[in-house]
């Protein structure tokens, strides 16, 4: 997942059935960020997807 962006992170999540809409950017980052965590803490993710995940979207914010 080298050199994405928040597209790729869409792209992720809507893999799991995730849409995330909201108005106000940050909390819409911040929503993202969860689903991230829920997918990996379930094992649903690798660590590498995980981490580039949440440095796409902490830059972001």
């Amino acid at each position: 997942m080298s050199n994405k962006n928040l597209s790729d992170i869409n792209i992720l999540l809507r893999r799991y059935g995730i849409y995330v809409y909201d108005k106000d950017e940050k909390n819409k980052l911040a929503m993202m960020e969860m689903e991230i965590k829920e997918l990996y803490r379930h094992g649903l993710l690798t660590r590498e997807e995980f981490t580039e995940a949440l440095l796409i979207l902490r830059k972001r914010g």
